[in-house]
């Protein structure tokens, strides 16, 4: 502990050095370019705009700096000389100005800089140069994903990739800063497709539908208090333009093919959108390896699986949307989305073979088949009540979302290693359910006239009702199946939750060039937890109270530093609580534990963002501990077979930092990156040495993205991803590298697009090596997959839209809510899930 808090010091020591080294590496005032970015037709100050001085007749940047929410920046770092200023943000067009400086000393004040709207319909306007990947807030990082093309005929998993501070593996589940525990918001409210699996979720989404992803580190008191790294909030495409327009998106490729279509109407107070998208993914070809070592026992002292896979998956996502102006005080916005997802899984040569030293006792060959089906609803009702006070806002959002889902497994068990007669078989059948009812009011004023001082505060109810029914059945050869009665293997089981909360944040500038935003909230969680059969679960209600506190300093040359702390709650999904024991690998078997409590995490960061030379460049420093972590528990039957469950008995502590930057080269070449690295502590407390656990270890990874321009619209882009292997309590998981090439070319003033690309074309398949090390067993497990694919993208957009004068605000709620493990969100059903890896 001593260390990792000489760690901590050095960092953060290191990181404000930098800081002051910027801010005061000269004795003397340097003249400063001031001005203000503002709004042209509302006088609205266009916070955190992006200004960069570009040398007459360069196309390199000399110096630059991103404005602060009053839309004030100041440049530095210049000589004498003929400039153009361009002064840009996501959505306005960007402004040039011409600037003569002929002295060091004196400030040049520019004063307002009036931003217009970008219009669609303005087609003759080209504005040239590479539009910025990455934007710094206070409290946010936002990628601008629409700016990307790499991305074309893809989905989201593809562009949370590129997002600075998350990970992705090959199945696409999501992690930030190594931790797994985060809340995945679909246009600031939760998705029941998102609550039953995130990577389904994000496979869902198409990549062209997708405007931005925030990346929110230290949330305030205004989110919930869940997510143990933090919040992350996919922005889809609206507009406020008046007209009719369709578009049209579709790709197909060797692994996968999409088609989409996705319509927008405008008239007058009326808003109306109405789109679907489907995915199908196909030849998704595998295999795996694994070794199990038993050094304790003496009958059994090796037991080795080999099989192939295939797995085939059909996505879908449909949406309706409608926003009605009812005055300019007054909005009111609807929504119903739908979602399905059908994914089968196939494990043929299900080789087990079972040695006593170098002597072969059994040799068994299977083959499973997985299927794990759903469909997800999701309606929301929400009203929006501004005043004439400029920031003062009231809000109240309902949310009501279903998802129906059904996994099941069938495990056929063979007399010969030939497959020629079937000996027994296994069916697990697992249908659950999950509603949330959710009802939120938030209200924000300011407390003075300029704005600078906001006080917010809020209610949120969320009604929780997942179950789970699950059955095993028995079958000696092709017979009938029968119900295995055992309560433990069929029986229901029902979990209620009720989450009432409150919440009152401040923000108030504190002496020159300070930012305070302090708050808290208090969260009160009731549950009630029924078995059909025989079992009982008893788990007591408890109340939280979570407090947050960020800052930031606005330094003289408009780079930032800020500080942030916060606590988080993880209350376990349904993949922790689940009773259902999966066993659709008979040596591998894994059940929930009902009475799970939740884990608490405190989360420390420091960060600094500065612009040099065109180059935007962000470190941060973070240190996370967490007690009372859900950690699986494995031990190790008389027969060999492992049995995984989970139990509050961790403790987990992680220091990193990260760099993230991006480049613009000239207006035709951008390059944008980042490398993350931290130091994972694990340690599960027990003394017994048969389940005592404790690993510790770095974990890196980093991204890469280049963009290149060539006339007549044809852009080439390159992006790779790679992340080292990763520490967990018991062993560790794999690392593993992405990268994709393409190629395309805009036509028809810039309405349709098509594409080329290939993915993963330097390798035949993907091989990630993970392990596990207890004192009772020791397994390496090999997992390959076939990734190499080539795409054909095309999109084309129908119809002509002009500016509405008038944005129109929309609101929604935010469940930021439950331990997800990675590959899934809320009330997750694992029961009949067979992964390709680790069987």
């Amino acid at each position: 502990m001593k260390n990792l808090l000489v760690q901590v010091l050095f960092l953060s020591l290191l990181t404000v050095g930098f800081a002051s080294a910027q801010q005061t590496g000269d004795s003397k005032t340097p003249a400063r370019i001031i001005g203000v970015a503002k709004d042209l037709k509302s006088g609205e100050a266009v916070g955190y705009a992006t200004a960069a001085l570009y040398k007459a007749g360069s196309d390199v940047s000399t110096a630059g700096a991103v404005a602060d929410g009053d839309g004030v920046f100041y440049i530095t770092g210049f000589s004498l000389g003929t400039y153009e200023l361009q002064v840009s943000f996501l959505g306005y067009e960007t402004v040039k100005r011409t600037i003569n400086i002929n002295s060091l000393t004196a400030d040049i004040n520019l004063g307002e800089i009036g931003m217009s709207d970008e219009g669609v319909a303005l087609q003759e306007v080209t504005v040239q140069g590479q539009r910025e990947l990455i934007e710094e807030r206070v409290d946010r990082t936002i990628y601008k994903a629409e700016n990307d093309r790499t991305t074309a005929g893809g989905d989201a998993t593809d562009v949370l990739r590129r997002v600075p501070m998350l990970s992705v593996d090959l199945d696409g589940n999501v992690s930030m800063r190594g931790s797994s525990n985060i809340l995945v918001l679909i246009d600031n409210r939760p998705s029941a497709i998102a609550a039953s699996s995130i990577s389904d979720a994000l496979r869902q989404i198409p990549a062209d539908e997708i405007k931005a992803v925030e990346v929110i580190t230290s949330p305030s008191a205004r989110f919930d208090a869940e997510g143990t790294s933090g919040v992350i909030n996919i922005v889809t495409k609206k507009n406020n333009l008046q007209g009719v327009t369709m578009n049209i998106n579709s790709g197909a490729g060797l692994r996968g093919s999409n088609f989409g279509l996705q319509g927008s109407a405008r008239k007058g107070k009326f808003g109306f959108s109405l789109g679907g998208f489907g995915r199908a993914g196909y030849n998704i070809l595998g295999r795996f390896e694994n070794e199990q070592l038993f050094p304790l026992q003496s009958s059994i002292t090796s037991i080795r699986q080999s099989a192939n896979t295939e797995r085939r998956d059909m996505f879908g996502r449909y949406n309706f949307g409608v926003d009605y102006e009812i005055n300019q005080y007054n909005f009111i916005t609807g929504s119903v989305n739908f979602g399905f997802r059908n994914s089968n899984n196939e494990q043929t040569n299900f080789l087990t073979q079972t040695f006593a030293g170098d002597q072969l006792l059994s040799s068994l060959n299977r083959m499973t088949n997985t299927k794990d089906n759903s469909n997800s609803v999701d309606v929301s009702l929400n009203y929006t009540k501004t005043f004439e006070k400029k920031g003062k806002e009231l809000s109240i959002l309902t949310l009501y979302s279903l998802n129906d889902r059904e996994n099941s497994f069938t495990n056929t068990l063979y007399e010969t290693e030939n497959l020629e007669e079937v000996f027994s078989r296994i069916r697990n059948v697992n249908p659950s359910k999950n509603e949330e009812f959710t009802v939120q009011v938030d209200y924000v004023t300011p407390l003075d006239q300029k704005g600078t001082q906001i006080i917010e505060y809020g209610a949120k109810n969320i009604l929780r009702k997942a179950s789970s029914d699950f059955s095993y059945f028995l079958s000696q050869g092709t017979g009938d199946f029968v119900e295995d009665p055992n309560p433990s293997r069929t029986n229901q089981f029902s979990y209620d939750q009720n989450v009432t909360a409150g919440y009152l944040s401040l923000t108030f500038p504190v002496l020159k060039n300070y930012v305070l935003k302090p708050g808290l909230r208090y969260e009160y969680t009731s549950i009630n937890a029924e078995f059909a059969n025989e079992f009982q679960a008893e788990i007591p209600s408890y109340g939280t109270l979570v407090p947050s506190v960020n800052a930031s300093r606005r330094l003289k040359n408009g780079n930032m530093i800020k500080l942030a702390y916060n606590r988080r709650i993880q209350r376990p999904s349904l993949r922790f609580l689940n009773p259902n024991i999966e066993a659709s690998n008979p040596l591998q078997i894994s059940q929930g534990n009902p009475e799970l409590d939740p884990e608490l995490t405190d989360n420390y960061e420091l960060g600094y963002s500065t612009f040099i030379k065109g180059t935007t460049l962000n470190f941060t420093g973070f240190y996370r501990n967490t007690t009372g972590s859900i950690q699986a528990l494995r031990t190790v039957q008389e027969d060999g077979v492992i049995f995984t469950s989970y139990e509050n008995i961790g403790r987990e502590q992680a220091i990193g930092s990260s760099v993230f930057m991006n480049i613009n080269i000239s207006n035709k070449f951008s390059l944008n990156g980042g490398f993350d690295a931290y130091y994972a502590i694990l340690d599960n407390g027990l003394t017994d040495p048969q389940f005592a656990a404790q690993n510790e270890g770095f974990v890196v990874g980093g991204r890469m993205f280049g963009n290149y321009t060539f006339p007549k619209n044809w852009q080439i882009q390159l992006f790779s991803f790679a992340r080292g292997r990763q520490v967990q309590l018991q062993g560790t998981s794999g690392g593993f590298a992405a990268y994709g090439l393409n190629l395309n070319k805009q036509f028809n003033e810039k309405r349709g697009s098509i594409g080329f690309g290939a993915e993963n074309f330097l390798a035949k398949e993907f091989i990630i090596r993970n392990q596990i090390i207890t004192p009772t067993i020791i397994q390496n497990s090999t997992s390959a997959i076939r990734n190499l694919n080539f795409k054909v993208n095309f999109s084309y957009r129908i119809g002509k839209l002009s500016m509405d004068q008038r944005p129109r605000r929309r609101k929604s709620i935010n469940n930021d809510d439950l331990k997800d493990g990675g590959d899934g969100g809320q009330m997750e059903n694992q029961g009949g899930a067979a992964p390709v890896r680790n069987r």
